[in-house]
């Protein structure tokens, strides 16, 4: 008995196909002395079935169970005997494959039944081919096992395939069988589309279901043509150019896929077919016979668009029969749907990050003798901008504006509304206008556009509220540290950490924007003496939870701010940012940001 270990990704199948054909190549070639009684009747037909169904039920474990999967074989030998009128009996050989998976409470399934459309009536292959077959479960572990027959002297054994110093080692007495071509003939391309069609439809149609990676949808696809119905594939693809790209390439002898891939690339198609089936020049890395092997192509036209084109190709001349046409059409329409929409996602995907990457600045100014730092993770994922925002820009040579926001909610409005008012209060602020002034225009702004949603939308039109803190440092060149002006509309009030570890309220809660237009905002001034800091977060931090329990709740923050006394601006938003985390115990559910604004200790101040 021989086992062999795979893990459950796109390799598995080809990596139990090589392991079973090399045992049973190995077992054939030995001498009977350590091969065992039965090793005669080992052939190729024998050898050729067995991998053919070991990959399907490694293919089926790899999709429906994504665990870990044995491969196990088992030779079960009939010693070759006399009989009764004294003649040698034809030895018998008994192979039993096991593939199994820890997935034992997922089903067996094999495709879908023609008849009813329902899942799990599959397995057409293994039924036909085996001798007997089954599942057998256990606590832990699922096996799916079948059962092939070989008699000695049956055609298609493999003697002829072997090198020479192998024939040599075998003992006179054992004659030469005669030799048989590999099974596989282009009826049996046809066989497998009249017996298999709707399973092997249904299983691409549920395997490119869902994936959003060209790459990942050609590669999956060449794999589900190999060895099915070719003995090698390649799927070029359109660009934007209006060329074409060699997008995946899969060979049953995996040693030839990279000369096989160089050899069609130096003969891209120049125009795309549009009839199936149509014939295409042989490579010569393909691998075949002295008679060749015949390649055809395929379009992938998905809503009237090119997407690329498939070729397969399998030795000998061979002419495929309507039946297999249509079925390697239908696998080509359901390539170029997933191909379509995987390109129309990431797309889509591009423009989102571009549109939000304009809603953040690309970096923070740089303020003289303050440093600044900031903490940034959006909550939705994929995204790299949630409903928080920040900014530090100059105005003069002496001013720096510094602002931390957050919009209701978490959509791609939320997202919208964050880089209206950061643009918004970088052009009020640039105009003149005060802390209290761009905070009572901002608001009306806010306000205004509340107002025209609900009048356009109707009662379920949400409004949008925004929390802002807002300020402005004035840098003195001759003086250490600044002179800050500050505000906060709804927001968490900025937290001054002084020299001794006194921390306190840098402003006064007021009122959310977007709520009542006529509010007035009143800002706070004071110095930031050097070593002092600043610290600036969104709700965030302030509410993350643990049970009842909220990180600000009995002054939460200010201990925080604490403990990171002595730590730089970028050391001390990365000890927050972390606190926040450390305090529950499940994932942060909303966007966390904090800005830290330090003034610099001057060199010959500080302690050697």
């Amino acid at each position: 008995m021989s086992r062999k270990g795979l893990p459950a990704n796109q390799l598995a199948a080809a990596g139990a196909r090589k392991f079973v054909r090399a045992l049973l190549t190995e077992r054939a070639a030995a001498p009977p002395a350590t091969a065992g009684p039965g090793a005669a009747a080992i052939n190729a037909e024998l050898i050729h079935d067995a991998v053919l169904l070991t990959s399907e039920l490694v293919t089926n474990a790899v999709m429906y169970a994504g665990t870990e999967i044995d491969v196990t074989c088992r030779l079960e030998h009939d010693q070759a005997s006399p009989d009764g009128d004294g003649e040698r009996r034809p030895a018998k050989l008994g192979l039993v494959m096991e593939v199994s998976d820890r997935h034992p409470a997922r089903r067996v399934r094999g495709g879908v039944d023609a008849r009813t459309g329902e899942p799990g009536y599959g397995l057409q292959l293994v039924s036909a081919l085996a001798e007997s077959w089954g599942v057998t479960y256990r606590k832990s572990v699922k096996t799916v096992w079948f059962r092939l027959e070989a008699t000695e002297g049956q055609p298609g054994t493999v003697a002829s395939t072997l090198k020479p110093e192998a024939r040599a080692a075998e003992p006179a007495e054992r004659p030469a069988q005669p030799v048989a071509p590999r099974r596989r003939p282009h009826g049996y391309a046809a066989e497998w589309a009249d017996r298999g069609g709707p399973s092997f439809l249904a299983e691409t149609s549920e395997l490119l279901a869902g994936q959003l990676d060209q790459d990942m949808v050609t590669a999956l696809a060449a794999q589900l043509l190999v060895p099915r119905l070719a003995d090698w594939c390649a799927i070029w693809l359109t660009t934007e150019g209006g060329g074409m790209q060699l997008s995946r390439v899969w060979h049953v002898d995996e040693r030839r896929i990279a000369p096989l891939r160089a050899d069609l690339e130096l003969d891209p198609p120049s125009d795309l077919t549009r009839t199936a089936g149509t014939p295409w020049p042989w490579p010569e890395c393909a691998g075949a016979t002295s008679s060749g092997g015949s390649a055809l192509a395929f379009p992938l036209v998905a809503r009237d668009t090119d997407q690329g084109m498939l070729l397969l190709g399998r030795a000998g001349h061979l002419q495929m029969t309507d039946t297999v046409v249509r079925m390697v059409e239908d696998v080509a329409r359901r390539v170029a749907q997933a191909v379509y929409t995987a390109r129309q996602y990431t797309r889509q995907t591009t423009i989102s990050l571009a549109l939000q990457r304009r809603q953040l600045p690309a970096t923070l100014a740089s303020i003289p003798g303050v440093d600044t730092a900031i903490v940034y993770e959006p909550h939705g994922e994929g995204q790299t901008v949630g409903g928080d925002f920040y900014d530090v820009f100059p105005m003069g040579d002496r001013r720096w504006c510094f602002l931390l926001g957050d919009v209701q909610g978490k959509d791609p409005e939320a997202m919208s509304v964050t880089g209206l008012a950061r643009h918004l209060v970088r052009l009020l602020a640039r105009e003149g206008h005060g802390v209290e002034s761009v905070l009572g225009r901002l608001n009306l702004a806010m306000a205004e556009e509340s107002a025209e949603a609900v009048e356009l939308g109707g009662e379920q039109a949400s409004s949008r509220f925004l929390s802002l803190l807002y300020g402005e440092l004035e840098v003195d060149p001759g003086a250490p540290g600044a002179r800050c002006t500050v505000a906060t509309a709804g927001h968490p009030p900025p937290l001054h950490m002084f020299v001794d570890g006194t921390v306190e309220a840098a402003s006064e809660p007021q009122m959310l924007l977007g709520i009542d237009e006529g509010t007035e905002f009143q800002a706070s001034s004071f110095a930031l003496a050097p070593g002092e800091t600043l610290l600036c977060v969104t709700d965030g931090v302030t509410e993350r939870r643990c049970g009842n329990w909220q990180l600000d709740d009995n002054d939460g923050l200010i201990e925080v701010v604490r403990d990171g006394m002595g730590l730089g601006a970028k050391a001390l938003a990365e000890h927050v940012r972390r606190a926040a985390h450390d305090f529950g115990t499940g994932p942060v559910e909303d966007d966390l940001s904090v800005l830290v604004l330090q003034a610099v200790t001057p060199v010959a101040d500080r302690r050697p």
